[in-house]
């Protein structure tokens, strides 16, 4: 398979921007090939991108993982736990509903919800959610606040991210703040869920390789993707945590309402 360089520079810019932004990576990926006519980048394109946007979160949070790791190692040697190793198994707890039902039903999403009608649907239906979420959400607790009930809560709510369009950040922001977190911490806390997510997804697309076929890229194209779509999340995840406090999430409800509209129109009219 070969692809062009405008190609994989724009697809690689689409992944590394939309992955951490409440706005659906999946709907914007899809846009390129209603407006340029371009085929599926195939899977090995796909894994290279998700690697680049792991490698981004887990080098803007590695002292953060690095800290709730080792706390994490020494709860469960017997030393007592700290605010560091109860918010370690909170994630964990808040990983698991996603991670089941996506080796569970990863196939039969994949085959049968990613339509245009669908992608565009779910990204109007949650913008609206995320909106009603910022404004009904008290927005006072900090991640050391944050319960069993809250993360499972999130995690459930992650299952969500399944559909396409659907944006696995944008829900999981959505349900931490209805359980009251602060932006700030509400945006943490899902990019840090992201890291076994991003993970566990990309191995589970890496073992298709034994039955894809003209799946094969180049080497320096594999690198100059991963490594794109890796620094432009990194620029992304940074200046959201910077920014979101101020201007809140209604830049992104209104984006992501435009967007299916666009998608909707494209669709019907094309």
């Amino acid at each position: 398979m070969v692809l062009e360089f405008s190609q994989v520079t724009i697809l690689a810019i689409i992944q590394g921007l939309t992955e951490f932004l409440p706005i659906s990576s999946s709907a914007h990926l899809i846009l390129p090939s209603l407006l340029f006519g371009w085929t599926d980048q195939g899977l090995t394109f796909d894994v290279a991108v998700h690697f680049g946007t792991l490698l981004a979160v887990v080098s803007y949070f590695w002292l953060d993982i690095r800290r709730l790791s080792l706390a994490w190692l020494k709860n469960i040697s017997g030393k007592p736990g700290d605010e560091d190793s109860k918010l370690a198994w909170l994630l964990i707890l808040s990983t698991l509903p996603a991670g089941m039902a996506g080796f569970m039903l990863n196939d039969l999403i994949e085959n049968s919800a990613r339509s245009i009608p669908i992608i565009a649907s779910t990204s109007l239906v949650f913008a609206v959610l995320l909106y009603w979420s910022d404004r009904r959400g008290l927005k006072i607790r900090e991640l050391s606040e944050l319960n069993w009930q809250h993360a499972l809560a999130i995690g459930f709510a992650q299952v969500l991210a399944l559909i396409p369009g659907t944006s696995r950040s944008g829900i999981t922001m959505t349900a931490a703040i209805l359980c009251h977190l602060n932006r700030e911490a509400a945006a943490r806390f899902s990019f840090l869920m992201a890291v076994p997510i991003i993970f566990f997804s990309g191995l589970m697309r890496s073992l298709e390789f034994t039955s894809a076929e003209g799946q094969v890229l180049q080497l320096p194209t594999l690198f100059y993707a991963t490594v794109l779509s890796a620094l432009v999340a990194l620029g992304c995840v940074h200046y959201f945590l910077q920014l979101i406090d101020k201007i809140g999430f209604t830049p992104f409800v209104i984006y992501r309402i435009m967007l299916g509209l666009v998608l909707l129109t494209l669709y019907l009219f094309s």
